[in-house]
C-alpha cells in the first residue's frame, strides 16, 4: 500500500463519511451527520438509495465473477469498508480473485488496513492510496497486483458526481478502461437528476460544503461508449439483474448503472 494525502479533518464533511452514515455505518462524525440529515430531508430516500446502490454492486460483482469468470477487480473510489465489500463478493465465488482497492480519503486509508483484509488465503486484497484524477498513479499501484495480460473489472460506484466536468469523468475512464485489455469489463454507477427530491436535496447538500453533481441517464450512457453493454443495459440501479426476492418491488431510485465489456 502506497501512502499520500492530507490529515484526517472532523470538521469537513467526507464523502465516504456521508455514505457511511447513509449506510447505517458508526465511522463518521457530527458534520457528515449534519449533511447528511440535510440530504434525507429533502430526499428521505437516500437511506434506501445508499443501501440499493451497495446491492447493486453485489449484484454486478457477483455477476462478473460467477458468469463473465473475473478474477481480477479494480475498485475505484472504494469508500469506507461496509456491507459485502467487493472483495468479499468475488471471494465468495472465485477465491483466487485479486482486489485492488483505490481512494484517497485518509480515513478510508485507516480502515482499510484493519478490515479490507483477505477472505480467502488464495486471493489477494490490497489498496492502493490514490485520488481518481491521478489514473498514473492508480495504474502503477495496481500492476504491482494484476495482470495486465488478463481480463479485469474496473469499478466507478457512485464516486464521478464528485467532478463537475462530465468530460473530465470521460478522460479519467478512458485512461483506466483504456489501460486494461479485451475482454475486461467496467462496472458503474452514479447519482441522477430523475426526481425533484433528489435536485433538491443535492443543493441542500452543496450548500453546507459537500457537492454532489448529478447527472442524466443519458450522460451516464455515454460513459460506456465503447463498450459492450450487459443486458439490461444502463438503468436505475433496482432494475439491473434484481435478485429473485427483490423482483416486483417497486423502489424509485436515482441512480442509474449498468456493466459494460471491453471488446
Amino acid at each position: 500500500m502506497t501512502e499520500h494525502g492530507p490529515e484526517i479533518r472532523f470538521d469537513v464533511p467526507s464523502a465516504a463519511r456521508i455514505w457511511n452514515y447513509w449506510l447505517g455505518g458508526k465511522d463518521n462524525y457530527p458534520v457528515d451527520r449534519e449533511v447528511g440529515d440535510a440530504f434525507a430531508q429533502l430526499n428521505p430516500g437516500v437511506f434506501t438509495e445508499a443501501r440499493k446502490s451497495r446491492e447493486f454492486l453485489v449484484r454486478a460483482v457477483r455477476f462478473l465473477a460467477a458468469e463473465a469468470g473475473i478474477r481480477q477487480f479494480l475498485d475505484v473510489g472504494t469508500g469506507l469498508p461496509t456491507m459485502q465489500n467487493t472483495h468479499e463478493v468475488a471471494q465468495l465465488t472465485a477465491p483466487e480473485s485479486k482486489i485492488v482497492y483505490v481512494d484517497n480519503d485518509p480515513i478510508v486509508l485507516a480502515h482499510a488496513r484493519a478490515l479490507l483484509v483477505n477472505s480467502s488465503p488464495q486471493g489477494v486484497t490490497t489498496y492502493v492510496d490514490a485520488d481518481y484524477r491521478e489514473p498514473e498513479r492508480i495504474l502503477a499501484g495496481a500492476r504491482a497486483v494484476l495482470d495486465f495480460e488478463q481480463p479485469i473489472a474496473v469499478l466507478f460506484m457512485g464516486v464521478f458526481g464528485y467532478i463537475q466536468d462530465p468530460d473530465e469523468v470521460h478522460t479519467i475512464i478512458e485512461a483506466l478502461v483504456g489501460a486494461v485489455p479485451a475482454g475486461s469489463y467496467m462496472a458503474l454507477w452514479d447519482g441522477t437528476d430523475t426526481s425533484e427530491a433528489a435536485r433538491a436535496a443535492a443543493k441542500a447538500q452543496a450548500d453546507l460544503g459537500s457537492p454532489y453533481h448529478q447527472r442524466s441517464p443519458r450522460q451516464i450512457e455515454a460513459w460506456f461508449d465503447g463498450l459492450d453493454l450487459v443486458e439490461p443495459g444502463v438503468v436505475t440501479l433496482t432494475d439491473w439483474r434484481p435478485d429473485a426476492a427483490e423482483v416486483g418491488e417497486a423502489v424509485h431510485i436515482d441512480g442509474y448503472g449498468g456493466v459494460a465489456r471491453k471488446p
